[in-house]
């Protein structure tokens, strides 16, 4: 039941998709109705030439050239008309498939980020590209035999009766056979496609994870055990597939052995009129010509059927993406922030990723313009995810975050996040020129400008020795570069935009000590007068901090200067005695 809901879904978001090229779609049909035409009419002309040719010196050469010159001038129309449905067919399935690919994209840019990081990167690169592909391949299959093989199966039937109704009624008997073996072999084959469509995105994310991963692969000698799994997914990825291809390629061969049925009994049936005078023998060979382009679609619907089986499978994976709920939207009243004081407040927060595993709750904080807030504690306490919640990547469960006494939720998510600028411990850089990292694409600054925030940021030193300095062209994950180049890239992007308010989460972390040293002095300087977030395992980094809150399971447990939480003797003490008197 749940299987048919899914497929009726499936057929009505297509429906959705190709309504606006309707008219291509009628035109599409009656240029298949053409070209049936055109093709069913060519055997009653041949047959009639043929009962032209009585005997040797009983051939009235006149009427056949007459005859031969219709063939020529049908042949080229239905030629024609062919061509303009193989035209509109195509235009129809890429325009169709770039629909749903961009559809598909701008889902993802809404999608909330729990769902994100609930499926991985190569399920979703799979849904987008392998998926609608296949879909693409199925759907203009579809639209070129099976339009064609409905109106040349109608047709002939109809030209059938017309030469001798016993044997059409004796065609009309035998069609429900391959009928039958085609729905049978189609009803088994759409659960095997959509199990080989699921496999084949698992397999295409380990792959990009394996490749993404490689240095860690071989460094942590993880190589085998890459392998095994690859295996693995292989070998049920062959299974799948070669069940669906076993399936589907059944189809053929048992619809050709019904179609063979239907000539031989047209063929047996034919003559023996013939032969009691109830047919010509041009007839006849109308006749047979008529049974033999009556079961050719039969094979080819049914090759068809089993494309459309794998299409409808890769489809339903698109659309069930595309039909993700999307993150929240903002309310029509929501008010785009502009030069924010700073003012931070968290109110009575709960948050959580999984419904069953609480993370923060109750979590109360007020931060002032210009304060530096330090939020230091173990692994897994929720440091990151106040950062999460302050750029509202996610919601709040209950409570609220205000930014100079307003909502976010009544703020622009796009006004808020530009607010705040971000250095993480992850870098993230695109593919591009090193002036293009640095201002995002923003052309209003100038060489200067970049220039000397890279110098804020230690980052020239490095950046003038590249080939093109500035315009060196670099890929996504900064091949070539370290580490902490990297990380002084962002940091760059930072004091070149100057935000209102900075979040920085382990921003030095990849950075010498000495250069680490310079690095906070910019920061220093940066912060003046803004509200800062700083996350910090080093606690070296964090003592001058105006407020260092202090998080445990999801709680801040103690919250003061550095001064204050050592002279207390709690967590924060016995944390920071760890780290230096230890050593």
């Amino acid at each position: 039941m749940e299987k048919q809901h899914r497929k009726k879904e499936t057929a009505r978001q297509l429906w959705v998709y190709l309504k606006p090229y309707a008219p291509y779609v009628l035109l599409s049909i009656l240029m298949a109705a053409a070209t049936v035409a055109g093709t069913l009419y060519l055997p009653i002309l041949v047959g009639d030439a043929i009962d032209r040719i009585v005997g040797k010196g009983q051939v009235d050469f006149s009427a056949i050239r007459r005859i031969l010159l219709q063939v020529g001038v049908i042949a080229i129309v239905t030629a024609f008309a062919q061509w303009v449905m193989n035209v509109c067919n195509n235009h129809i399935t890429f325009h169709v498939t770039r629909d749903i690919r961009n559809d598909a994209i701008e889902k993802i840019e809404i999608l909330p980020l729990k769902y994100i990081d609930g499926h991985s990167y190569g399920d979703i690169v799979s849904r987008v590209i392998a998926d609608v592909d296949q879909f693409a391949d199925g759907l203009l299959m579809g639209f070129t035999q099976f339009f064609s093989g409905i109106i040349t199966i109608l047709g002939t039937i109809g030209f059938l009766f017309s030469i001798h109704v016993g044997i059409a009624l004796l065609v009309v008997c035998l069609t429900p056979i391959s009928l039958f073996v085609a729905r049978f072999i189609a009803s088994h084959t759409y659960d095997m496609f959509h199990l080989q469509s699921e496999t084949r995105g698992e397999q295409t994310a380990l792959i990009e994870e394996m490749i993404e991963g490689q240095k860690i692969v071989k460094a942590f000698g993880y190589e085998r055990m890459a392998r095994e799994r690859f295996d693995e997914t292989n070998r049920r990825l062959e299974a799948c597939s070669l069940q669906a291809i076993f399936y589907s390629s059944l189809t053929n061969p048992a619809t050709r052995f019904v179609n063979s049925i239907v000539y031989a009994s047209v063929a047996l049936s034919g003559a023996v009129s013939a032969l009691g005078g109830g047919l010509s023998v041009g007839q006849l060979t109308c006749l047979l010509s008529y049974a033999n382009q009556y079961t050719k679609p039969f094979n080819e619907i049914s090759g068809v059927v089993t494309e459309l089986q794998n299409a409808f499978a890769c489809a339903a994976r698109i659309f069930a993406l595309i039909r993700e709920t999307p993150q929240v939207p903002e309310p029509e009243d929501a008010v785009s922030l502009e030069n924010p004081r700073g003012d931070v407040t968290l109110s009575h927060v709960d948050f959580s990723y999984r419904s069953d595993r609480k993370l923060i709750e109750d979590l109360n904080l007020d931060v002032v313009q210009g304060q530096r807030v330090a939020i230091v504690g173990p692994t897994g306490c929720g440091k990151t995810t106040v950062i999460n919640l302050l750029m509202r990547f996610y919601d709040v469960d209950a409570g609220a975050i205000c930014v100079d006494g307003r909502d976010v939720r009544r703020i622009t998510r796009s006004s808020l996040r530009s607010s705040y600028g971000m250095v993480l411990q992850d870098t993230w850089l695109k593919e591009g020129t090193v002036r293009e990292n640095i201002t995002l694409g923003d052309d209003s600054y100038t060489d200067e400008e970049i220039i000397a925030a890279a110098k804020e940021a230690h980052s020239y030193s490095f950046i003038k020795r590249m080939p093109d300095g500035l315009d060196t062209w670099i890929t996504e994950d900064g091949a070539g570069m370290s580490q902490g180049q990297k990380q002084l890239l962002c940091i760059t992007r930072v004091m070149l935009h100057v935000p209102s308010m900075l979040i920085l989460d382990e921003a030095t972390s990849s950075i010498d000590t000495r250069t680490e040293v310079k690095i906070q002095n910019a920061f220093a300087k940066m912060m003046r007068g803004r509200t800062s977030f700083i996350v910090a395992h080093r606690l070296s980094t964090i003592q001058n901090a105006d407020i260092i809150l202090v998080m445990k399971d999801g709680k801040i447990i103690e919250k003061g200067s550095h001064r204050e939480l050592l002279s207390r003797g709690g967590f924060y003490a016995n944390l920071y005695q760890s780290q230096f008197v230890d050593a």
